[in-house]
């Protein structure tokens, strides 16, 4: 846990005037500082030219297959057939396109190269709304495909929940492409917003997505992540609460095969006084070369007086070759909260539970399916969608038989 009072020296660019561009190299070079460590005083910038193409060895890449992300790096338009929008179900909560353009980037800042492309290459228009006082029955769908593995996509997504709306948005990624992708999140004072993003990917296809969302006075964002396929997988959510009395939920669930690599770096921001979050990610992982990577950061500002905050990720390694990475960080700047914690904790199959279940006339690979359901079954169950919880299910017990096959 880093506990700080004032700002270092090198977060001094966040004095520049809003959507300037800033030149993270030439920053670091002028100050003679070490590069920015702390998650809150990265640099962002509009401009692709601002972020230098990454080459791994950076604070917020050093975990990540850079060199299978290549094609994201590229300030070049994209294929305007890589990727495909269901609407159909969404089509009466969509803000025309025309004059959309000034809708966009109210709380969005990109903060890496591949969000700057998005902003600067991808469309703008699909802007989902919830208006005011609204109660959804029935979550909103997003069906979002990819055409092809060869073929590359940016695009930008606003979801906006009006004051005292009620509602759901699942955005569920399946296909192939390589997509690099800006989600802009902004819940008014007093809604509830659910945010389910689902990557179904298939093997080849590679996937870097910015999440922004800000939460207004009296609101709540429950925020989930959940990736089952994909060959490389980065969804960074980062959520501000900044209304007095706000709450924040963010969930995440990952299943990781040979040669995937699922990555998430989330950043919980407690701004307004008397804030709640709770940040939980759980993972199993399978097979070799088999990568998960969860970054948590959380940050109690020095006006987020009563703060209550908790941040926690756990993994269970299935297989030899199989590997999670896996850093909570947490910075509070006042005295005056609640309670903040995190913990992290990666490790194999609990003899104890297996020999408990065993010994109960259970066989060993029941007793394993048994484990791993009741690990990751805690994730899915909070989605609130049963509909949508039976296909997870189904589809980890279908990662399970490959395991004991």
């Amino acid at each position: 846990m880093t506990a700080s009072t004032t700002a270092p020296a090198e977060a001094q660019h966040t004095n520049a005037p809003e959507g300037a561009h800033i030149d993270p190299a030439a920053q670091v070079a002028a100050a003679g500082f070490v590069p920015v460590q702390t998650r809150s005083e990265r640099p962002h910038s509009f401009d692709p030219a601002d972020f230098g193409t990454p080459t791994g060895r950076e604070v917020n890449w050093k975990h990540t297959p850079v060199a299978k992300l290549t094609g994201l790096f590229v300030d070049e338009e994209g294929d305007a057939d890589a990727v495909t929008y269901g609407l159909d179900a969404v089509e009466a909560f969509l803000e025309p396109s025309e004059g959309e353009e000034g809708a966009y980037g109210e709380f969005f800042r990109p903060e890496d190269l591949p969000s700057a492309l998005a902003w600067k290459r991808g469309p703008r228009g699909l802007h989902i709304q919830l208006p005011a006082e609204a109660e959804l029955a029935e979550p909103l769908i997003v069906p979002i495909e990819g055409t092809g593995a060869g073929k590359r996509a940016f695009g930008q997504i606003l979801i906006e929940a009006q004051p005292h709306s009620r509602g759901t948005v699942v955005l569920d990624h399946s296909g192939s492409a390589q997509y690099a992708q800006n989600i802009e999140i902004i819940v008014r004072d007093g809604a509830s917003l659910t945010v389910i993003s689902l990557q179904r990917w298939d093997d080849d296809a590679v996937h870097a997505s910015a999440h922004q969302a800000t939460v207004g006075a009296d609101a709540t964002l429950k925020h989930f992540v959940i990736s089952f396929g994909g060959g490389v997988v980065r969804v960074n959510p980062s959520v501000e609460l900044t209304g007095a009395g706000s709450e924040g939920y963010l969930y995440g669930l990952s299943y990781a095969d040979a040669g995937q690599h699922l990555e998430s770096q989330v950043y919980l921001h407690h701004k307004g006084p008397h804030t709640k979050g709770d940040v939980l990610y759980k993972g199993a992982l399978q097979g070799a070369g088999a990568h998960s990577v969860w970054i948590g950061d959380v940050l109690i500002g020095a006006d987020a007086t009563g703060t209550d905050s908790y941040e926690a990720n756990r993994n269970l390694v299935l297989t030899e070759g199989a590997r999670a990475d896996s850093i909570p960080n947490l910075e509070i700047e006042t005295g005056d909260i609640l309670g903040a914690g995190h913990a992290s904790a990666t490790g194999r199959f609990d003899d104890e539970q297996l020999f408990y279940l065993q010994a109960r006339g259970i066989t060993e690979e029941e007793a394993r399916r048994l484990v791993v359901l009741g690990f990751l079954t805690d994730i899915v169950q909070r989605l609130g969608i049963p509909a949508l919880e039976t296909e997870l299910l189904a589809a980890i017990e279908a990662e399970l038989a490959e395991v004991s096959a």
